[in-house]
Formats: C-alpha cells, structure tokens, sequence
C-alpha cells in the first residue's frame, strides 16, 4: 500500500524537479539576454516559476494516480503495469521535449513563451518550416533529444517503487482513502493551491523586467492553457463599463465624417493605387547605416520626392497581423489573430473593398504561398479579385524556402503593373515582399549580418521596380505606397513590444502625389485605410480603428500590441503596458496623468477590439 503512494510522490517530485530545471536551461540558451543577470534574479526565476512546474508535474502524475488506484481493486501483473507505466512516461517525454525545444526555439523570434499562437502557423507546415536554419536546428534537436532521454529515464526510474502486492478488504480500503487523499494534494498541486485564483501564468511574473516573468513562465503549462481555452472569451479584457469604454473610444476615434475636411496631397483624386507592403523592415534596419553605407539607399533616396511618414509604429508583430491593419485599418488584436477567424476576418472594410466598389481591379501578388495563415480567405473575402502567388508563377529558378525571391517577384508585378496601368481600368494592386524574412537566404552579399543583407537585397529590387514604372507612361497617374507589415528584432536583444521594434517605413510616392512633404504625426499602420481612402475622397466611416493622419481633429497616436500587452505613443511619451500583470513595462513622459490616459486609452481599444471581434 505505501509503495503505492511512494510511487506517486516520486513521479510528483521528479515532474517538478525536471519542470524546474527548465529554468537554468532557459537562462543558458539566451545567455546574452541574461547578461547582468544577478544571483537574486536567478533565484527569483526559479523560486516564482515553481509554481507552474508544479502544477504540470501535478498534471503529469495524475495518469500514474490514476493507475495506482485502480491496482487498489484490480489485479494487475507487477510487469504489466511497468510496461504500461514506462509507455506513459515515453510519451511524457516526448511531449513535453518537444514542447520545450520548440519553445527554446521560436522564443528567439516571438519573444514570449510557446502558446497556441503556434496552431495558426502548423495549418502551413511547410511554411512554417521555411524560417528554420540547419544553424537552429542542430541545437534544438540535441535539446530535444538530451532533455526527452532525462525525463524518461529519471521518470522510469520511479517505476522501481511499484510493487503488485495482494491485499486485504481493511488494505484496500485504507490504500483507497490514502490515495484519495494523494489525489486532493495533486488536485491542489494543479490548481496552484488553495486560493480563490487558479493557476495561470500571471501568477509567476514577479519583476519589472519581462525577460525575468518569461524566463520564469513554464512553456508547458503555457502552450496547454492557452490551447485549451478560446482566445476569443466573453469577459476577458474587461476594464470599463461599456459607457466608459464607448466614451473613450468616441473620443479617441471620432466619426471621420464629423471631421473637417483635410487638405489634399494628391495631384490626382483617383490615381491607380500599387501597395507594396515589405517583409520586415523595421526601422532599425532602414536607418542603420554600416561603415558609411545604408542598408536600404533606394528606400531612404524616396523621402524626398514623396510623402514620408516619420512616426509610424506597426499595430503588431507578425505578417497576418500586419496584412489586416494595413489593408482593412483594424488594430491588432493582444492574442488572437482575427485571419484565424475566416468568416470575422471576412465581415472587415478593406481598401480593396471600397476601391473594387469604384470600379478598380484589385489584385495581390506573392512569391509564396498565400494561403499561409487563411490569407487568402481575408483577402477573397474583403475584395481582393485575383491572386498570384507560388502556385501560379512559374521562373526557370528554383524557390527559396519561403517561395521566389523578390529579383523575380518584383520583375513579374513590375510587368504586371505596366500592362494593367495601359488597359484603361483603375487598378489597386499589392505586392508581399518576401526574401526580408527569416531565414534570410538571398543571392546578395552586401553585408555580412544576414538581416540587413536581406533587407538590401529587398531594397534593391523593389528599388528597379519603382524605377521601371518611373520611366514608362504610367507614372503620372500612380501613387505607390510603401508600408513594412511590422518590424524586427534587430538589433537582436529588443524585446517584443519594445517601441524601437515597432517603429516601421511608410513612403508615398508617384506621380499621383502633388508635393514632398514629411510627416511627423504620430499614427499607427492601420491609419493608412482612412488616410488613403479620404485623400481618394471616398466614405471611410466604416473603417472604425483608422484614424485620417491628415485631419484635422484626429488624436495623433499610434498604439501596438503583443502577446498579451500594448504599446501607446504621443508626441509627449510613450508607454509599454502589460496586461498579464497589469502593469507599465516601460514609461516616458513628463507627466504621471500621461501614464494614466495612456493605459487607459491602450485598455479601451484592446476592450472595444475584444468586444468587435466578438461580435462579428
């Protein structure tokens, strides 16, 4: 009988010890980011992060409780039930290494611990698989590997304690209620004790420095709590009563036809219309200049003939994300990705949609695959007519990983674009830039870190593009529009929601654009659907989360989020805010009721966009 339950504890106390040794492993991996890490913060990490590892070693124990119980009552030969046991504890391993390696892995590059945000992106395997490089690989394998041999063979090793021993009515009894017993403390152990909150990743976030909260956040208990509830929950982010949260929000993005009027930056009132929307391109990297020579001259050569936007943040962190706050003026969502959701993602304004309305051909060109993350469903779904992408481009080259890089890409829409310019019929066509992304394999070798080496690669391209369609006869009618879908972590120790990392290119050119000009407002990648519609003098009202950057009356701010935080900037402050723990990261500004209207305002819209997700 006590074997039984020694057998328990034991399986208990080396899930947790093994849950817990994730701790130091985190901290080695990203050993540049844990420079100036202290003994105390060490400590801190561990002791914090206990009490996730002990709730997913409560997890991990209940199949063993589970099957002590019933060797209570029933009979079970003593090497039947190793075997069982050992067959639990293999696939115990196997899943929680995995879970753990690709957590190590993606961390790099998404800057929060493994949830189901992952579950978007396996819908496109292979895509998903372009980002990763033998260089990433190799590690995280042996990670697999190493850790998934020390789970099985400390957990089999308990096994040692079972022994299958007849017993008694008064035993059985006896052994029943003590395991019952065994059970409440496990029940306890995976509620994260007796307390009226549950367990949930909160819990562990002790410091100001969110690196530390990661680091202390089980990737375990992360990835299967937020893979077993919806991402889309009635309730949560609510902050304000609906009055309060409405008035907030009225203020903040008025109806853009109460507006005044704004001046007009265009020479032509409806101009063809080419959206170029470029893979990562942070403004880290476009104004990084190494040894004397820009990464992206043909992108900074632009600001002076067109309009540039100086104080444009991206509305999030991914593609997906980022392709909606363009193309229909709709923020990012903390968690969710509103493309996971095709019929929500189907019922958005979208420039597409109010230019196909006026007559425009509306097209959208990729050299990968552009069905990755349901894309291509947002993009049928709010006016997009014709689609291009891997499946129906054909090159005498082989396609990188992502898909064809942007020399044949941005030749092909180039042609594409000068034939549809001389048809007659209004056009609005969009480009996706690709070879920008991770894993940044291009035939360029203008400098040796391999993000601006793509990005120049980028820029050159789509630089010969421009320059065909400057020379041809469709020039005087175009606006071309240059927007990143978000940035990047370069340099490399930027954090998610960091503002450096979210600060991003926009540049109007053509020669639909009456006058050069730099704009200095502050304002967010979803503004570009009000902006650019209103300057075509089309109904925008629609377009709720957009402000018009050029009229007057509109509040001047941009606002971000990540996963589970956002970002508000002015041009009195900026602040970073965390909605985990409810608290500001980070905070500039002169004054205390900054903060305080910043938080907010940052709260409300992630509530009115919670509730709007919802309700479509």
């Amino acid at each position: 009988m006590l074997r039984k339950i020694l057998f328990v504890v034991a399986t208990y106390i080396t899930s947790t010890l093994l849950m817990l040794v994730q701790k130091p492993m985190f901290l080695l991996w990203y050993a540049e980011r844990a420079e100036g890490t202290t003994p105390a913060d060490i400590w801190g990490v561990v002791w914090h992060g206990l009490l996730l590892d002990s709730t997913t070693a409560g997890y991990i124990s209940v199949i063993p409780w589970l099957a002590m119980l019933i060797s209570v009552w029933v009979t079970i030969p003593e090497q039947v039930m190793r075997r069982i046991l050992k067959g639990y504890f293999a696939i115990i391993a196997f899943a929680v290494s995995l879970i753990v390696a690709v957590d190590m892995g993606l961390f790099r590059y998404w800057d929060f611990r493994l949830d189901r945000t992952i579950l978007l992106y396996l819908s496109s395997p292979k895509e998903a698989a372009a980002s990763i490089t033998w260089s990433d690989l190799w590690p995280t394998l042996l990670l697999f590997v190493g850790y998934a041999t020390a789970i099985f063979y400390s957990l089999r090793h308990t096994t040692n304690i079972y022994r299958a021993i007849k017993l008694s009515i008064t035993m059985r009894l006896t052994a029943t209620l003590a395991l019952l017993f065994t059970g409440g403390l496990l029940f306890l152990a995976i509620r994260g004790g007796a307390g009226t909150a549950p367990a949930n990743v909160s819990k562990v976030y002790f410091s100001d420095n969110m690196f530390l909260n990661q680091a202390a956040t089980n990737p375990v208990f992360s990835f299967l709590s937020s893979a077993s509830r919806s991402e889309l929950k009635e309730g949560d982010y609510n902050y304000f009563s609906d009055q309060e949260c409405a008035a907030i929000i009225k203020k903040d993005f008025p109806r853009h036809s109460s507006l005044p009027q704004a001046n007009s930056k265009l020479a032509i009132t409806r101009p063809n219309v080419v959206l170029i929307i470029l893979e990562s391109f942070g403004r880290t990297v476009t104004d990084e200049v190494i040894d004397g020579k820009e990464v992206t001259p043909y992108l900074n050569s632009l600001k002076t003939e067109g309009i540039w936007f100086e104080n444009l943040v991206a509305n999030s962190f991914r593609t997906d994300r980022g392709t909606v706050a363009i193309m229909s003026g709709y923020p990012t969502h903390p968690v969710a990705s509103i493309m996971k959701y095709p019929q929500k993602a189907q019922s958005l304004p979208s420039i597409a949609g109010s230019l196909k309305e006026q007559g425009y051909a509306t097209t959208f060109t990729y050299g990968g695959d552009a069905n990755f993350t349901n894309t291509i469903s947002y993009l049928y779904g709010t006016g997009v007519e014709r689609i291009t992408d891997q499946r129906n481009l054909s090159f005498d080259e082989t396609p990188a990983k992502w898909g064809y890089d942007d020399r044949l890409v941005c030749d092909y829409f180039a042609n594409e674009v000068l034939e549809l310019g001389r048809s007659g019929k209004p056009f609005f066509s969009t480009l996706l830039t690709l070879s920008s992304h991770e894993p940044f394999d291009v035939p360029h070798s203008a400098f040796e870190h391999k993000i601006l080496n793509a990005a120049s690669f980028t820029d050159e391209c789509v630089g010969k593009m421009i320059d065909k369609w400057r020379n041809s006869d469709i020039w005087d009618n175009l606006l071309v529009v240059l927007i990143a879908d978000h940035g990047l972590a370069y340099p490399e120790d930027l954090q998610a929601g960091d503002l450096l990392r979210q600060q991003i290119p926009m540049l109007w050119i053509g020669g639909a654009v009456k006058e050069s000009c730099v704009v200095t407002d502050f304002a967010s990648q979803c503004d570009l659907a009000a902006t650019l519609l209103a300057q075509m003098q089309l109904d925008v009202d629609q377009f709720t989360f957009s402000h018009n950057i050029f009229a007057n009356g509109e509040p001047k701010f941009g606002f971000w989020s990540y996963n589970n935080g956002f970002g508000v900037i002015t041009a009195d402050g900026y602040l970073r805010h965390d909605l985990t723990k409810d608290s500001t990261i980070e905070f500039e500004g002169n004054h205390e009721s900054l903060r305080e209207e910043s938080v907010r305002r940052g709260k409300a819209i992630v509530q009115s966009l919670h509730k709007d997700i919802l309700q479509r």
